[in-house]
């Protein structure tokens, strides 16, 4: 199963570096269970995408199975009305610093204001020995008032961590 291993942080003023890839990401989730486990809808440029993520039981905290699948527009077209009441919209920026890859969201709608960088790790190891660069704000792996699917059917945090 693929595994996804990730910290996640809040980020204060945010430019993109030149070299940051741009793509606009709407998002929705159609099945939220308590123990984590979510079934999500996203639309990134022209791609549709239906993904399943849970937490992988024999591993440590930021370790998730994740599964996605390809749709075509009319499948997305016809799931979408499912995730009314939780859907996100957000601009993810990827770029290569303090040699790692950051996926860094910049939220919209409701969530405007809401920056956020995310790096993905090959290992639970490599995941510990991660210093975050000045720059990121506070560490909110695991905060569950910060996971999409939270801010996607509560909103915004009302206090910052």
């Amino acid at each position: 199963m693929p595994l996804e291993i990730e910290r996640k942080f809040l980020l204060g003023d945010f430019e993109p570096p030149d070299t940051a890839v741009r793509q606009h990401i709407e998002q929705g989730y159609i099945t939220i269970k308590d123990d984590g486990t979510e079934v999500r809808l996203r639309r990134i440029a022209d791609s549709c995408v239906l993904g399943v993520k849970r937490k992988d039981s024999s591993a440590g905290a930021p370790v998730r199975i994740e599964v996605e699948r390809e749709l075509g527009e009319q499948e997305f077209t016809e799931l979408w009305p499912a995730t009314e009441g939780a859907r996100l919209s957000k601009d993810r920026y990827t770029f290569e610093a303090s040699g790692v890859t950051v996926y860094a969201d910049v939220y919209q709608g409701e969530l405007a204001g809401l920056r956020t960088a995310e790096v993905e790790f090959g290992s639970e190891a490599e995941a510990e020995a991660f210093s975050a660069p000045e720059w990121f704000g506070a560490e909110i792996t695991g905060v569950k008032a910060y996971k999409n699917q939270t801010l996607a059917t509560r909103g915004r945090p009302g206090r910052e961590v």
